[in-house]
């Protein structure tokens, strides 16, 4: 690649970073892992990168694909079982600082990574893309590559899924209102 090639790459990586790893973090449930999903999917994207259309929208909704895609794979290539914890240490001692906003936060999120975890991997990538990416159903069908009906499916199991899930029983979801 060219100077320039590379210098583009470089830009959109540093800019797209905190949002690929927000939305690799969903899928994965793990920071440290979703960091790693990042880097591997950068990785490949560089080597295809003068192919790659320079459209803002369109260079971030390949990467967004790929990233899905590469997740999708290290599931199904999965060979060590890993324990996850639903937040850093470091993360939950922070939270119990002057500001008790932080801790409830910490929380909500805790049990949100939990439930997600809980989620077979289509249905936690269609879950990601639709409330977490705000992509529509027929995008969400593009990037995973099946049918429309398949993502409303997932949709729907998933919603339910998670609504039944124990972690959203607590109050904590729900206050103020009378159970």
């Amino acid at each position: 690649m060219t100077d320039a090639s590379d210098g583009e790459f470089a830009e959109f990586a540093a800019a797209a970073w905190p949002r690929l790893v927000r939305t690799a973090h969903m899928l994965t449930g793990d920071f440290h892992e979703a960091e790693d999903l990042v880097q591997t999917t950068l990785s490949k994207v560089y080597a295809r990168w003068p192919r790659i259309p320079r459209d803002e929208v369109e260079t971030y909704a390949y990467v967004r694909q790929a990233l899905v895609n590469n997740n999708l794979s290290r599931i199904r290539k999965k060979r060590v079982v890993h324990l996850l914890m639903p937040f850093l240490p470091e993360t939950a001692h922070r939270a119990h600082g002057a500001d008790g906003g932080h801790a409830e936060t910490t929380e909500n999120r805790a049990a949100l990574n939990q439930a997600l975890a809980a989620l077979p991997a289509r249905q936690r990538a269609v879950m990601v893309l639709r409330y977490f990416e705000d992509l529509s159903d027929q995008e969400i069908a593009t990037v995973l590559n099946c049918a429309l009906g398949t993502v409303k499916t997932h949709t729907r199991r998933g919603l339910a899924a998670l609504r039944a899930h124990p972690a959203f029983a607590s109050d904590a979801f729900h206050p103020g209102v009378p159970r």
